[in-house]
């Protein structure tokens, strides 16, 4: 079941492209939290280019800007380094934290699907969009913070 407008961060544990620990308890502040299908892909690239791009849009409005995928954190290492990426990237390698959202797959289930979600800093779920479009993602995370 997807979240819905006024709930809260799901509690989560993942690991970042470190290996460090991330839980969901350590957000501060707002945040914009987008699920992606996978690294080095050509929607994917294009969608986390488009908020390395609009990054410091995001820190002016107090968001931190989190990517999750089910890749490793090896290759979030690589995706991050290649592009440049100044944000957070976790792997959800076990899809766990994609099911306590409610992100749904596409095309019969064979493709992770592409959601974004942007909470206040109360830390309620205030927006959320879902569209195999990457690049409305950004300006519409942007809108609603």
């Amino acid at each position: 079941m997807s979240l819905k407008i006024g709930e809260p961060i799901p509690k989560f544990k993942l690991n970042d492209k470190n290996g460090e620990v991330f839980t969901s308890e350590s957000i501060s502040g707002s945040a914009v939290i987008y699920f992606y299908p996978k690294n080095f892909t050509p929607g994917c690239t294009k969608e986390a280019c488009g908020f390395r791009d609009a990054f410091e849009e995001f820190t002016e409005k107090g968001a931190q800007v989190i990517g999750i995928s089910s890749d490793s954190e090896a290759s979030h290492q690589k995706f991050a380094a290649r592009y440049k990426l100044p944000f957070i990237l976790l792997a959800d390698t076990n899809g766990v934290v994609r099911k306590k959202f409610g992100v749904k797959s596409t095309l019969l289930g064979l493709l992770p699907g592409r959601e974004t979600f942007v909470f206040n800093k109360e830390r309620e779920l205030v927006y959320k969009f879902e569209s195999m479009n990457a690049k409305n993602h950004i300006g519409k995370a942007l809108k609603h913070l």
